[in-house]
């Protein structure tokens, strides 16, 4: 399990490949990064490097193939997302979860036919949100 320590910039490109094209070998993640972006032409070390601290800090892991090391993520994206936004969540709104909602609704991130969705989602619920605000 990953611990809480966060992922550097090009990192969090890194964890965005292994989620979409998992597995990957080191060659594949320096190929996809310099097709995406031609300032990220990185050499195989760098790569490797970056994979090697993806996994000291429990975010990534390999096995072989031959003798070629093979990237799998650890963590889900959405279990990284969550822990992002608790690290959010913590550091600016002093660990309310409704502060940062709130702010969401205020800058229109979120409207009130989402909040009711989540809300039914997080109920079990099946009923529609429509529903229940038409009673």
């Amino acid at each position: 399990m990953a611990n809480e320590t966060t992922l550097s910039p090009l990192e969090q490109q890194v964890m965005q490949i292994l989620w979409e094209s998992s597995p990957c070998t080191a060659e594949d993640v320096r190929v996809y990064l310099a097709e995406k972006d031609e300032t990220k032409a990185l050499k195989d070390s760098t790569v490797r490097t970056v994979l090697r601290r993806m996994e000291a800090k429990g975010f990534a892991t390999h096995g072989t193939e031959g003798r070629t090391y093979v990237y799998r993520p650890v963590v889900p994206r959405r279990k990284a997302a969550a822990r992002a936004v608790r690290r959010i969540v913590d550091r600016f709104c002093g660990g309310s979860v409704e502060t940062l909602l709130v702010g969401m609704v205020d800058d229109r991130l979120l409207d009130a036919r989402t909040l009711l969705d989540l809300a039914a989602t997080i109920d079990g619920s099946t009923t529609d949100p429509e529903e229940t605000s038409n009673a």
